[in-house]
């Protein structure tokens, strides 16, 4: 996820700081009757997520859960963003307006800034979706700033059990990568969020720290976060991460998951090193580009993706492939064609969906031991592991790796049988599944639910 590009004045972003924002006080608090006499005894799950097209993993794993709840003939409602490029939903008449942060004037900055904190125009929204559609559960993914964690609050206070997917650290991180100039951090894992100010880890900027520092404190203040009935890590990384502020009851881990049927491994390998996803210095794509540039062209790289670094890393690295944003048939002969793929991340990432497309083609993995990689990435077994940072051992994983065609072929075998019996797509749904049926009962909501 990444943090709107603001460009606040500081002045603007101590006026957010010093703000008394109120969350909406209209929706009710009372609970709703759960049992309508219409007979009907499915069970509903709201799905809200800030983008609603396959804008990257959050949105892949919040699909991939709708298909599996439809399924088991789960009624599912839907919340988001108005955007063009939006999946068509039948609930857009919900929906919130688009949200654009590159406002001009003092004022429009500091009407971005407070919806950027609390929408009211979410809280409005989703209270009257709430309404209408009478939801037993409310299941959140990327709902940052677009939607912000006040739905949770509205939420809640109508009576409807809340989840949250973790994608990444936000809770607990208000830059949510756990990332301080460069440096891995973990200041702020027990809600004390002055560091951000202190260490200015937005950028460097004063403005965009303090203007992120006053929304963990809203939230903090409102109790947001605490509203979730159960948090979901990805990974057991994440989990530890979350358990620190907010307690073991309330977090569960349930894998990623992963449809590996759908892909067939018969075919590929033309030995090159791919790297998928976006550049962004979080992901350490410049220090695989040097890795590759000290080689000397004994290997291929191709660069699948886009982001901030773009540009710059094509003119700096002429010798790798960049292929841009790939998607459909495209995307899919680059993964079959590699000979491994690279995950060079510096920060603490959760759990990858590249590493476990990577795995279910085959293929294996050079990764950074950091976060939740090496529960996914088993060094040895499934591919090599090297410290974050390490050109030289990344480039020499790389090479052994790439003149060894059989190693490889034994590491993807390895790969895809984890896949298939450890990451199953269909064990995810209905893992999930129970977890909403826990969530009702322990609300003490006793409406029969689908199977």
């Amino acid at each position: 996820m990444m943090e709107p590009s603001f460009d606040f004045s500081e002045e603007v972003a101590v006026s957010v700081a010093r703000s008394r924002l109120s969350p909406e006080q209209d929706v009710p608090s009372s609970r709703r009757e759960r049992l309508d006499g219409s007979g009907r005894n499915a069970l509903k799950v709201l799905f809200a997520n800030k983008f609603f097209f396959r804008n990257g993993g959050s949105e892949v794993v919040m699909f991939d859960e709708m298909e599996l709840m439809r399924r088991r003939n789960v009624d599912v409602v839907e919340f988001s963003m108005n955007d063009d490029r939006n999946i068509p939903s039948r609930f857009q008449s919900y929906f919130v307006s688009q949200k654009s942060y590159r406002a001009s004037s003092r004022r429009e900055k500091l009407r971005s800034a407070l919806s950027f904190i609390h929408s009211s125009e979410a809280v409005s929204q989703i209270a009257r979706l709430i309404r209408d559609e009478k939801p037993d559960i409310l299941h959140c993914h990327n709902i940052y700033h677009q939607l912000t964690p006040s739905i949770v609050t509205a939420a809640a206070e109508m009576g409807v059990p809340v989840v949250l997917t973790l994608h990444d650290y936000k809770p607990v991180c208000p830059v949510y990568t756990q990332l301080s100039n460069g440096q891995v951090c973990a200041r702020c894992g027990d809600g004390a969020f002055e560091t951000i100010l202190a260490r200015r880890c937005a950028d460097g900027s004063l403005g965009r720290s303090a203007l992120l520092w006053a929304e963990a404190r809203y939230h903090a203040l409102l109790g947001s976060y605490h509203r979730v009935g159960k948090f979901i890590a990805p990974s057991k990384f994440m989990y530890e991460a979350i358990v620190r502020r907010f307690g073991a009851d309330k977090v569960v881990h349930i894998p990623n998951g992963i449809d590996a049927s759908r892909i067939d491994t018969s075919v590929g390998d033309d030995g090159y090193a791919l790297y998928l996803g976006r550049l962004s210095p979080e992901k350490g794509v410049e220090d695989l580009l040097k890795a590759h540039a000290t080689a000397q062209g004994a290997w291929r790289l191709v660069i699948a993706g886009t982001g901030p670094l773009f540009d710059e890393l094509r003119r700096k690295y002429p010798a790798a492939e960049f292929r841009g944003h790939l998607t459909g048939i495209d995307l899919e002969r680059t993964i079959r064609g590699a000979g491994l793929i690279v995950v060079p991340s510096v920060w603490h990432e959760n759990s990858p969906l590249s590493i476990l497309e990577a795995m279910a083609h085959g293929k294996p993995i050079v990764a950074s031991r950091i976060g939740g990689i090496p529960e996914l990435v088993r060094d040895g077994t499934t591919g090599l592991l090297f410290d974050p940072g390490d050109v030289s051992q990344l480039s020499e994983n790389v090479r052994s790796l790439l003149v060894d065609r059989s190693r490889r072929e034994a590491f993807g075998r390895n790969a895809r049988k984890i896949v298939e019996n450890e990451y199953s797509l269909e064990e995810h749904g209905a893992t999930l599944f129970s977890l909403y049926e826990d969530l009702i009962a322990s609300a003490g909501l006793h409406r029969k639910v689908g199977s």
